[in-house]
């Protein structure tokens, strides 16, 4: 359960290869999942894509996808994820096309995106999911990207549900979800889904 009661449940998410990495090797903005890292989120373009591929994320889910991303955001009303993640993407056009605000969180804060783009750049972790539940109002906030930001998140013990998406491929290097964390975290099973492309498994985190 969410350390502060009055607030909706905060649910992080991520993609994983097989040996923990969320990240191929040389990642950086225009190749974000790094080199051979699309193949993680195959599932989230509905099959093989490129950095230089038109597509729209999530067009091409098959149903299983569609049902652990659809479940995962259920209740949820604004997002948070690091800046690593925003450059990444190429701050998705200066649109955020997720549901709600997306906080970034960032030490860079003096580049404000304009209001209407949907996103809030905010520095320090506390005080960025303080934003991030302000938006969400009655509503859960969900926590994406980059690997630190969940590690922050779980360390800071707020997380209700974490979601790990493990995609059938072993990177061999790059980065990993949990390089350096030291908690001893409980969990229990609500859900699996899988496809081709992707084995989702949702977890309750009983601290």
């Amino acid at each position: 359960m969410s350390s502060t009661a009055e607030y909706g449940p905060v649910k992080a998410a991520i993609t994983v290869s097989l040996d923990g990495y969320v990240t191929g090797p040389d990642d950086h903005a225009g190749q974000g999942l790094g080199v051979g890292g699309e193949r993680l989120h195959y599932w989230v373009m509905g099959g093989p894509w490129t950095y230089e591929t038109e597509r729209e994320p999530g067009a091409g889910m098959s149903d299983e996808d569609r049902a652990y991303f659809d479940t995962l955001l259920a209740g949820t009303g604004a997002g948070l994820c690091g800046r690593g993640m925003y450059d990444s993407a190429g701050g998705w056009g200066g649109r955020n096309p997720f549901q709600g605000t997306l906080v970034v969180l960032t030490h860079r804060t003096a580049d404000q995106p304009d209001p209407s783009s949907g996103f809030l750049m905010v520095d320090g972790f506390d005080e960025a999911l303080a934003a991030a539940r302000r938006a969400a109002g009655d509503g859960g906030v969900a926590i994406g990207g980059g690997a630190d930001v969940i590690r922050q998140a779980l360390t800071a013990g707020v997380v209700d549900e974490l979601g790990i998406s493990t995609a059938p491929v072993v990177l061999g290097r790059g980065k990993r979800l949990f390089e350096g964390f030291d908690r001893d975290l409980d969990l229990k099973i609500l859900s699996v889904h899988h496809s081709p492309y992707a084995v989702h498994v949702r977890y309750a985190v009983l601290r």
